[in-house]
């Protein structure tokens, strides 16, 4: 179910809207019939899992090798 309020009712209702919310529902708020904000649940999101990119991503042993002294120098701005 969709509900969708403008600002004026937003403030009026929002105790109501908000129990809407903890049921699950999501609340679209409107200026002038144009939507501006979404009251949704708090942890609704997706779990992340850790190392979910283990061995989808290889780094380079480059990114993790110190710079050469050329790079540090211009880096300090002495170049």
């Amino acid at each position: 179910m969709a509900n969708t309020v403008n600002i004026h009712e937003a403030k009026s209702r929002l105790s109501e809207l908000l129990a809407l919310v903890e049921r699950g529902q999501d609340v679209t708020i409107a200026r002038a019939g144009k939507p501006i904000a979404r009251l949704v649940a708090i942890g609704r999101g997706r779990k992340r899992k850790l190392g979910m990119l283990e061995g989808k991503v290889a780094i380079p042993a480059a990114i993790i090798e110190p710079l050469p002294p050329d790079v540090v120098a211009l880096l300090a701005g002495d170049a």
